[in-house]
């Protein structure tokens, strides 16, 4: 054997998460039938699991014009809503996905989530417990419910329907045993839990935080347990004024019906992976220290998420596996705020594939074909997963993305929008 050979290992190259395989598959079948219900179903189901919400409703959307009537586009917009933290659009969009013949089993959890978002417990919890007579297994609906019954002060309920998970030692379970204390005031508690399951730096940030639940309102205390969506600090205790308007009755989101032209459309902020109400952090995690921060973080709760999926070790209380576990690092912060490299920018998506070269094909086809639209664009990629995008732009609001989007549609190119966060590079196709 020589030098070489006994020195060389083996390169493998890590294969992507199920659900970009899931998305990929979904391309490659709308590459070939752009106007495929299902594939476009499928693509908008992976890329809300994979976060990408600009892209999932860039999906629904093409659907819903094709199929209006489908309530599988219906509950896929819906579920988008809710995991953006509003709630109010959600709702009624769950409410349309029912009554197109979506099944009970496939609605109930997520509109009671909606319902806990809205601060109404009350109907949030009869409708968890449809959902658990309808299927006994569903103990993502049954955290649910324990922590609607933390938000409205049942300690009994909290308890009794946490405790057999806790038994099997579901992490997920100690994660809202956590909050549901917190919000009913117990924090040394909370933070015992925290310190048991945790990280000590990662404990260390994240109790000082929990010492706020009980300071949010119901529907604020719904999604920073169930969302990790955290309000900023000037808007503690604050309700949203639509959240305001649907508890007052002022407008039900469950009996407000929209117009078949706006029935996918976004109405509130741009979607995408910091969602509302808190689009920014209201203090630097890395200099949080044992003491309290003054406002609390959005970030405490993505970090706090990011461990659910950690297996609790089997024979050491309730430590877990921190070989199992990927801790987010905190970067420490600059001295002064820099430009990003690659700011946020909002495009319009073409195409997408693999091939660079099909892809400058693609861009030629359509500059061609509506060369008054994109003649004043260069084209520019960026991947997604195993493919790229095709972008055009970037273009300078939303609006304007819409306007460009419904010229292409007019000239027969089917676009949508994507918005580029902050750090994702976008390279101009050469």
């Amino acid at each position: 054997m020589t030098a070489q050979n006994a020195t060389s290992r083996e390169v493998v190259q890590p294969l992507p998460s199920k659900e970009t395989q899931r998305l990929n598959r979904a391309l490659l079948r709308l590459a070939k039938r752009p106007k495929n219900v299902a594939a476009l179903i499928e693509a908008g189901e992976a890329a809300t699991e994979v976060g990408d919400l600009d892209a999932a409703i860039g999906f629904y959307g093409k659907a819903d014009e094709i199929a209006p009537n489908d309530w599988r586009v219906k509950l896929g917009m819906a579920r988008v809503f809710l995991r953006s933290g509003r709630p109010t659009d959600a709702l009624p969009l769950f409410a349309a996905a029912q009554s197109a013949g979506a099944d009970a089993n496939d609605v109930l959890s997520d509109r009671a989530l909606a319902l806990d978002l809205v601060g109404d417990s009350e109907n949030a919890q009869t409708a968890y417990k449809r959902a658990i007579a309808l299927n006994s297994s569903d103990d993502e609906a049954k955290r649910r419910l324990a922590l609607s019954y933390a938000i409205s002060g049942n300690r009994d309920g909290f308890e009794e329907t946490l405790r057999p998970m806790i038994d099997r030692r579901d992490f997920a379970s100690f994660r809202a045993r956590a909050f549901g204390l917190a919000i009913m005031g117990e924090q040394d508690r909370a933070a015992a839990i925290v310190d048991a399951v945790m990280p000590r730096d990662l404990a260390g940030r994240i109790n000082p935080y929990l010492a706020y639940m009980p300071r949010l309102t119901k529907a604020q205390q719904a999604a920073a347990a169930n969302l990790g969506i955290f309000p900023k600090a000037a808007d503690i205790g604050r309700e949203d004024p639509r959240i305001a308007a649907y508890s007052s009755g002022a407008s039900s989101a469950e009996s407000s019906v929209r117009t078949a032209g706006s029935r996918l459309e976004p109405a509130g902020p741009p979607l995408g992976r910091r969602t509302t109400p808190a689009p920014e952090p209201s203090f630097d995690l890395a200099q949080a220290g044992a003491s309290a921060p003054s406002t609390p973080s959005e970030s405490v709760a993505d970090a706090f998420a990011d461990l659910g999926d950690a297996e609790l070790a089997g024979k050491s209380g309730n430590a877990v596996d921190l070989a199992a576990i990927e801790i987010p690092r905190e970067a420490a912060p600059a001295p002064e705020p820099a430009r990003p490299q690659h700011p946020a920018r909002i495009w319009v998506q073409l195409a997408t594939g693999r091939d660079m070269g099909a892809l400058k094909f693609d861009w030629r086809r359509f500059a061609r074909q509506a060369p008054e639209l994109l003649g004043d664009f260069r084209p520019h990629v960026t991947p997604w997963g195993q493919a790229n995008r095709l972008l055009a732009g970037p273009v300078t609001s939303r609006a304007e993305a819409r306007e460009l989007i419904n010229a292409l549609k007019a000239k027969g190119i089917d676009t949508f929008r994507f918005s580029s966060p902050e750090g994702v590079e976008i390279k101009e196709l050469k």
